[in-house]
């Protein structure tokens, strides 16, 4: 067997520094080190890198903090609605949902997706009455219920606007963030595995679904090249198919997993107009923490790697 890498994300975006304040960087800075060593504890006993990858979105999805599960920002109608994919890179099997509501954890979906059906995507109804069938948790509304997200929707509402989660010009007292969250992994048997969780845009309408739920735009796994999850705007990471761009430009190009990163973000996704960012491991099991955006909430570890956890390029924990 060799080594093992695992990285996560919780969002990227302007992080206002302002906002920011110590005690709230140490509560990020707890939840990011927390999710990133449950999906390292299963690697370092010798478990799969798909496992690593759910239980660290897991405890994303549990904590208030970031836009995904608990934390998940309310669409229009007051609801929400929750996105997520995932996928593996041994066999390229994947799994993905939207629109779900109510389910704790909509990761365990996605999986449940890959896993249990014949299907790769689905949404709405459906997903729950799949997601009852293979007796996952459900939680009431009140568990969703956070009131910082709740006064961007009120806020979003009162200036009839759709707003990326964290958005400071959505809320006096939010960030512009993209809220999404994911990780990548690699394991000891050379396997690789992605997986991303969103709550979405706060005053969602008509329907909209971002990248974080579709294979090859927000989360991509094949060990021939890398695993890639996105947090960035996702109309945008739509247009650039950016985790499979990533993945093709390392495969038919022969680039570095940095090399490949850079291009995607840094040059094409800012030629676009848009920011955010990825993580990614490759099949050496090299991790990349890459984002064009003022901060990344980010940290990566492995059997080699001392444990990183960042928010700022600038302002960063060794741990």
């Amino acid at each position: 067997m060799s080594s093992y890498s695992i990285a996560i994300h919780g969002g990227a975006g302007t992080i206002s520094r302002r906002r920011l304040t110590p005690d709230r960087q140490a509560a990020y800075t707890q939840a990011l080190t927390q999710a990133i060593l449950q999906g390292e504890a299963i690697l370092k006993q010798g478990g799969t890198a798909l496992d690593a990858v759910t239980a660290a979105v897991v405890s994303l999805e549990d904590c208030p903090l970031f836009n995904a599960g608990r934390g998940s920002v309310f669409t229009a109608d007051g609801k929400n609605e929750m996105d997520a994919s995932i996928m593996t890179g041994h066999d390229l099997n994947a799994g993905a949902v939207a629109f779900v509501k109510n389910v704790r954890n909509p990761i365990r979906l996605a999986r449940a997706v890959m896993e249990q059906s014949e299907h790769v995507f689905l949404c709405g109804d459906g997903a729950e009455k799949f997601a009852q069938y293979c007796g996952l948790s459900f939680e009431t509304d009140a568990y969703f219920f956070t009131q910082e997200r709740y006064d961007q929707l009120l806020k979003a509402q009162r200036e009839q606007r759709i707003l990326l989660d964290h958005s400071e010009e959505s809320a006096d007292s939010v960030d512009k963030k993209h809220g999404t969250v994911g990780a990548v992994a690699r394991d000891q048997y050379g396997n690789l595995a992605a997986a991303t969780s969103t709550g979405g845009m706060t005053n969602k309408q008509f329907g909209r679904i971002g990248d974080s739920s579709i294979i090859g735009c927000g989360t991509y796994a094949n060990n021939l090249s890398c695993a890639v999850s996105c947090t960035g705007y996702g109309e945008f990471f739509i247009r650039g198919v950016v985790a499979y761009d990533i993945a093709c430009l390392m495969y038919y190009k022969n680039l570095s997993l940095d090399e490949a990163c850079r291009i995607a973000i840094q040059e094409k996704q800012t030629q676009m107009g848009s920011d955010g960012g990825v993580v990614a491991v490759d099949a050496a099991g090299n991790v990349c923490l890459c984002y064009n955006s003022a901060g990344m909430y980010r940290a990566a570890i492995g059997q080699n790697r001392p444990l990183f956890v960042g928010i700022f390029e600038d302002n960063i924990a060794l741990l």
